[in-house]
């Protein structure tokens, strides 16, 4: 008897003959992107360092793509939206010591949005890791231990024969669900050294599946079935697990309205008559959800944007399906399903019955109502106006990348990503700078569509450096940036909390000669003429500059108890 144990692959003759005689002139890095390159890798992002240069030597020994930015941590964040938009493995490439910490704020807002993405870091010769104090460049006492925290998994390789593995298994727990940023470092001498190594060919990484287990997913359905007023709450994981469609049928199957995050933004579509749309940060919304008497929360930890700041306090039978597991039943009591989205819809599908409400999408028209009479109670026609004109400008296939800025904070309520995965923003850990160079990231991804960007002047200022970027690359970005002259937000945070703003205003430079002066085409808008000036921006190839300058307001919110 054969036991598929005892199964082993066996190499063909051209695979023996280059086995047995690899090229000359290889060291370790060359095994690094070898092993990238058999795993499917076709573009690294990064910035080379001493430490680092073995693998940045081999790439010119390679097919992969390099796409090289002006700040790890902006490397980081392109990393992190090819990862998103594409579903792979995004590989970074970082230097020992100060490259590889500039990272970490990257590596947080993917881990927070379950973007895979693969750091790959050099480390000080062999002799210099376990901690002892030998005044190496770049020397740190335990360097994986300042991402242990942040990423999913830390591999740390020790010698040549260890580099294939460590790689395989990490690109393998970065693609296993929840998908999120994953770190390897490679000390510099074993990257510089030569090997004398077989070239690595394809190597099995295979993510593994997770699972429902099927007497959870046996009583969600008979409650959702059996309810008289569910509704569903679908997050982030839902277009990680690239499972709309399944969220649609289910929602139809059981006439249950649904309200996306603001991570999950596109999850379902915009105008359906029981979409509530992702208007979280209100109270209509919020009163709805807490009545029902079934809530089925799919991809969400249902954290503090998600819940309304916290206020949300669910009276009914709450269903969470959670690939994360510190995330299940991290807020409220619930009947956990630690599963991927998209298997855990499909076995929800299977065993659900049909449901009907006909009342259902009158229900939801009528929140939608009280929502818009609240917003258009605070005379904010200026903020509505720039924000449709973006829509109406930007293709509805094209990604969208938004910085923490007030335009983002109305984008996530207010905005029709019009499909998943097309709106991305930095609301999983909040910090500046993301907009731009996730930006690139994408339109390195995918060259045929126009990529918008959204920053404010203080975020943007994060990202100059990246005109450079986007101009050698020849990237086709579009950078909208709204200058109110100051961090926005927090002036309005800051006057409303104390009565007047501190350490919220910059002085910036002229954004439209910045960029010129890069090579990159900027124009300076008004709102009356944003539309038109955006849409020709996004229609030529390259990248482009667009300059608003506006001081834009937030709608008021409903957490405080003040509304």
């Amino acid at each position: 008897m054969t036991h598929d144990h005892d199964l082993v692959l066996r190499p063909t003759p051209a695979q023996t003959e280059a086995a047995l005689n690899p090229p000359p002139g290889r060291n370790g890095g060359d095994l690094v992107v070898e092993t990238l390159t058999g795993l499917g890798a076709t573009t690294v992002f990064g910035l080379p360092g001493q430490h680092a240069l073995g693998m940045f030597d081999a790439l010119r020994r390679s097919d992969l793509r390099y796409v090289g930015l002006r700040v790890e941590n902006n490397a980081g964040f392109a990393a992190d939206a090819y990862g998103r938009v594409t579903g792979e493995a995004a590989p970074l490439l970082l230097s020992t010591g100060p490259g590889a910490l500039t990272s970490l704020a990257a590596l947080q807002e993917a881990a927070a949005a379950s973007a895979p993405v693969l750091a790959i870091s050099s480390q000080v010769p062999t002799a210099g890791l376990g901690g002892g104090r030998h005044g190496y460049l770049h020397e740190l006492p335990d360097q994986a231990a300042s991402f242990r925290g942040v990423v999913k998994s830390v591999h740390t390789v020790r010698t040549q024969s260890q580099i294939p593995s460590a790689i395989a298994a990490a690109w393998k727990s970065a693609l296993s669900a929840p998908h999120g940023p994953v770190w390897v470092e490679i000390p510099q001498d074993v990257l510089l050294a030569g090997t004398s190594l077989p070239v690595v060919t394809a190597m099995d990484a295979t993510p593994d599946e997770l699972a429902p287990r099927p007497e959870l997913t046996a009583v969600a359905a008979e409650s959702l079935s059996r309810a008289e007023r569910p509704a569903v709450i679908a997050g982030g994981g839902v277009v990680r697990a690239d499972a709309s469609g399944k969220l649609l049928a289910l929602a139809e199957r059981l006439n249950a309205p649904v309200v996306t995050t603001f991570g999950g933004k596109g999850a379902f579509p915009w105008e359906h008559p029981l979409s509530l749309q992702s208007w979280l940060e209100d109270r209509h919304t919020t009163d709805f959800l807490e009545d029902a008497d079934v809530l089925l929360v799919v991809g969400s930890g249902l954290g503090e944007l998600s819940s309304n700041y916290h206020t949300f306090k669910p009276r009914g039978r709450v269903i969470q399906i959670e690939a994360d597991l510190g995330k299940l039943e991290s807020n409220h009591p619930a009947l956990g399903i630690h599963a991927d989205a998209r298997l855990a819809l499909q076995a929800l599908l299977e065993t659900v019955e049909e449901r009907t409400d006909a009342g259902a999408p009158d229900r939801v028209r009528e929140v939608l109502r009280k929502v818009r009479e609240r917003i258009a109670a605070q005379e904010l026609t200026l903020e509505q106006d720039v924000l449709a004109a973006v829509r109406s400008a930007l293709p509805a296939d094209s990604p969208s990348f938004w910085d923490m800025t007030i335009l983002a904070y109305w984008a996530w309520s207010a905005f029709d990503a019009q499909g998943p995965n097309t709106m991305h923003s930095a609301q999983g850990a909040g910090g500046l700078g993301y907009g731009f160079p996730a930006a690139l990231g994408a339109a390195a991804a995918d060259p045929t569509r126009p990529v918008l960007a959204v920053s404010g002047d203080g975020g943007a200022l994060y990202s100059i450096a990246e005109l450079a970027t986007a101009r050698q690359y020849d990237l086709n970005v579009t950078w909208l940036i709204i200058d109110d002259g100051g961090y926005g937000i927090l002036r309005e945070y800051m006057n409303d909390a104390f009565g007047q703003a501190t350490a919220t205003e910059l002085t910036r430079p002229d954004y439209v000669a910045l960029a010129e002066s890069f090579g990159v085409p900027a124009v300076r808008t008004t709102p009356e003429t944003l539309e038109t000036d955006l849409a020709k921006a996004l229609s030529a190839p390259g990248p482009s500059v667009v300059v608003l300058p506006a001081a834009l307001r937030m709608f008021a919110p409903t957490h405080l108890g003040t509304d």
